[in-house]
């Protein structure tokens, strides 16, 4: 269908030519991804035969530049790898570029047996700390991180949620951590705790998350 268009609109020049890879991360569909790139030079092939001239191609996503580096042809786009984010565990040098922050709001002691959050999700065994901290679902921090799924970075140790994530607020179990002070800062995800860590307790993907992240989170942005 392309190349009679091609034909009639000869002033129309390919620049280039690409296409992408569906799961180019998954070594038990390697096949798959292997028939896209035979298809895909095949397409290539033809055009070029066509129009009598080479042209740019390209396929490769992140995953596939360190998993398939045979189908690098010109180019390759690197898309999560730019956020220091792997699509799989590999050995790729990739550093944070970003981190999400908050505060703590509030530090209560709670006695055992009382409720934390809404449904009453969270019944303490114990008298606890529990920190309440500035973020929740209206800022991207999913309700899939409730009840101990969910945890955050604070003072070299991990908080767990406790209790259902509310739409403005997170409470966090901060028992047997040191030194905690109201207004200390929280990390969500960072260098500490990577993303593609707490995207595998909420069983997403780390796309999900950093795109999941609203409008209403103050962006600081650093360049060297």
């Amino acid at each position: 269908q392309l190349l009679p268009t091609l034909k009639q609109h000869q002033a129309l020049v390919i620049k280039s030519v690409f296409s992408h890879l569906v799961a180019s991360e998954d070594a038990s569909l390697d096949h798959f991804t292997n028939q896209q790139a035979k298809d895909f030079e095949n397409a290539c092939l033809k055009i070029q035969q066509f129009v009598g001239y080479s042209f740019i191609k390209h396929l490769s996503n992140s995953a596939a530049i360190f998993r398939h580096p045979d189908l690098q042809n010109d180019m390759v786009r690197l898309g999560i790898g730019l956020y220091g984010v792997a699509a799989q565990d590999n050995d790729l040098d990739l550093q944070t570029v970003a981190t999400l922050r908050t505060t703590i709001a509030q530090i209560r002691l709670v006695k055992a047996g009382e409720s934390i959050g809404y449904n009453r999700k969270g019944i303490l065994s114990e008298d606890s700390l529990i920190a309440t901290v500035r973020i929740g679902y209206a800022d991207g921090y999913s309700r899939k991180f409730s009840n101990g799924v969910g945890k955050m970075f604070i003072n070299g140790s991990l908080a767990p949620v406790v209790g259902n994530v509310c739409m403005d607020m997170t409470m966090l179990n901060i028992t047997h951590i040191q030194n905690v002070h109201e207004g200390n800062e929280v990390e969500v995800f960072g260098a500490n705790l990577p993303v593609e860590k707490i995207a595998k307790w909420a069983d997403t993907i780390p796309y999900e998350i950093l795109t999941g992240i609203s409008q209403r989170i103050k962006r600081v942005y650093y360049e060297e």
